[in-house]
């Protein structure tokens, strides 16, 4: 075999991970998941955590630094944990880290004894709906959403969008 018809493949690495709580400490780590306003209101989500309203977890590696965080909101519908603002390091998205936020958040539900699990994917992203898919969630309707983005010169403009709402029945 010449060594232009050689291939290589890369090595498949395991890396365990752990999820826990987000912390405010974490936040300056987090830049990866959004802007400074992001940020700022992750930051502000933390306080209703503080309440039992809502929880935000993290997902890291050995150096204990989040590689994916993601909110559950006890408030937003009625016997339902609905997933929000989750997000993967996108050097490492496609690793099952978001798998294994997801399942994270779908065992903390079932731990506060409900049994059904939402979120609302961007129609515009097919990626995460496929990953959701997998995981067992079925769309249900759709409904638009918007939120303020920050751009690099700090200015703010509002971005609309249309969201696939999906649910989980689970165990």
């Amino acid at each position: 075999m010449s060594p232009l018809s050689a291939r290589w493949e890369a090595p498949h690495v395991v890396v365990p991970v752990r999820v826990r709580d987000l912390t405010a400490a974490d936040l300056p780590s987090c830049g990866w998941a959004g802007s400074a306003t992001h940020m700022r209101h992750v930051e502000a989500e933390l306080a209703r955590a503080a309440a039992g309203e809502v929880e935000y977890l993290a997902v890291c590696a050995s150096a204990d630094l989040p590689v994916a965080i993601g909110g559950i909101d006890y408030q937003a519908a009625p016997g339902a944990g609905t997933l929000w603002q989750l997000a993967v390091l996108p050097a490492l998205q496609s690793c099952g880290l978001g798998t294994a936020l997801v399942r994270a958040a779908e065992d903390r539900i079932t731990s506060r004894g409900l049994r059904r699990a939402e979120l609302g994917v961007e129609e515009s992203n097919p990626r995460a709906r496929a990953l959701y898919e997998r995981l067992g969630y079925v769309a249900y309707d759709s409904q638009p959403d918007g939120w303020d983005v920050e751009a690099a010169d700090g200015s703010l403009s509002r971005y609309e969008t249309m969201c696939t709402l999906m649910r989980k029945t689970l165990p």
